[in-house]
């Protein structure tokens, strides 16, 4: 039985980045940029107004409050450069700032003492002070050209969509997404929701559960099948798993140690190489990892519900994130809401809530932490880990704290009494 280390070492030694392929921006939300983008502009492109108002210049010195100034021209955004000469120029805000003139007094802090035949100010007052630079935005203040814009790694979202098309990027370096299948053993399984259960048979929680796991991880779902507790029938599917271009194969149930407990010899009988079966974790502990023949990634994950999940978000997840190229993720650190003990041994998974109370962040660990029960992960925000070697935790102490999912941080929970 490996240390949840050793494991999870074994694990990101084989799951190697995806192949590069080049993208545009628009077709590639939610994959990882396999490259950096460098600026090939300056942003801003030109010094222009952040204000509607008007263009002086200041020329180092502060322009006192009651000064006055003919107004000689007008700049709206989308215009040339222009030079400017004495007097003010009333700008809009983005416009280009006109050459001689380096900073903009806001519309409400001027009066307009004259305007011309067609209603446009004519002479202004200064009402405030206007010191130079004042509300202009320089030409490659943003970003400047040749600098770093989006780092390899960054997984592209709408922050990233609008630098790219800050920049102009028409094709961005992505690793494609990766390709699950999943599939639940188990001849009690029943899939259909309208069709009553038999003696002995039970809903499949575990499918939709995992499909929206991988999906929110950032993965594609290219099959999902339920099947009996056959080896034939098992391997008939997994070849179609294979077939539909699965990188990784999830399989619920069948890992333990029980005479129908078939996966282990039947991914043997195939050529798979079993890196790893069973961890020093729990939930979870009869995770089974293996490369295929073919390369693919094979996690067995426990039937019970708590189980798969965790063996899905801090085994396959990992794996996922590293073969889209992401570095690896970090927990974050808080304090126990509550006193926290336990009876064996291993580094555990729990299930749990993250706190605000009086200005401070605390996470709680959920009641219900049994692997069969489902309601506890609806009520949980969080999953709380603690290590193999502490038995029993004081309210106070740190722990390490991960989201629902890789992708998701945390989210601030109300405070259980």
């Amino acid at each position: 039985m490996l240390s949840y280390e050793d494991a999870l070492a074994v694990v990101l030694r084989e799951a190697r980045a995806l192949p590069v392929e080049r993208r545009a921006p628009e077709d590639a939300q939610g994959l990882v940029l396999a490259e950096p983008v460098d600026s090939g502009v300056d942003l801003p492109p030109f010094d222009n107004s952040a204000m509607d108002g008007f263009a002086l210049r200041a020329a180092g010195a502060v322009l006192a409050a009651g000064r006055e100034f003919e107004v000689r021209g007008s700049q709206v955004a989308g215009d040339d450069a222009a030079t400017a000469g004495e007097g003010a120029w009333e700008i809009m805000t983005g416009a280009r700032m006109p050459e001689g003139l380096d900073s903009v007094v806001p519309i409400e802090r001027v009066e307009i003492l004259e305007r011309d035949g067609e209603g446009r100010p004519r002479l202004i007052r200064l009402a405030a002070d206007v010191a130079p630079g004042d509300n202009v935005r320089l030409r490659a203040e943003d970003i400047a050209r040749g600098a770093l814009a989006v780092p390899a790694g960054r997984r592209i979202g709408a922050n990233e969509r609008m630098v790219l098309a800050s920049l102009g990027a028409t094709t961005v370096a992505v690793r494609r997404r990766v390709r699950v299948a999943i599939i639940n053993t188990g001849r009690e399984l029943v899939d259909d929701p309208a069709r009553p259960l038999a003696s002995g048979e039970i809903r499949n929680s575990n499918g939709p559960y995992l499909a929206a796991r991988v999906e929110a991880a950032g993965a594609e779902v290219v099959l999902r099948e339920t099947v009996t507790d056959e080896p034939a029938v098992f391997l008939g599917v997994l070849e179609r798993a294979l077939a539909a271009g699965a990188d990784v194969v999830l399989s619920t149930g069948a890992v333990s140690m029980g005479r129908h407990d078939f996966v282990p010899d039947a991914l043997r009988g195939i050529g798979a190489d079993i890196l790893f079966h069973k961890v020093q974790i729990r939930p979870g502990r009869p995770l089974l990892f293996a490369r295929l023949a073919g390369g693919a990634l094979y996690f067995g994950l426990p039937g019970n519900p708590a189980s798969g999940a965790v063996g899905f978000r801090f085994f396959a997840e990992a794996a996922l994130r590293a073969m889209s190229g992401m570095t690896p993720e970090q927990p974050l650190r808080m304090p126990l809401a509550a006193p926290w003990s336990k009876r064996a041994a291993l580094r555990f998974h729990l299930k749990g809530l993250v706190e605000l109370a009086d200005g401070r962040l605390s996470a709680r660990v959920l009641k219900g932490q049994e692997s069969f029960k489902v309601l506890p992960l609806l009520l949980a925000n969080a999953w709380i880990v603690v290590p193999v070697d502490a038995m029993a935790l004081d309210a106070g102490d740190m722990v390490d704290v991960y989201g629902p999912g890789h992708l998701e941080a945390p989210m601030i929970g109300e405070r259980l009494e």
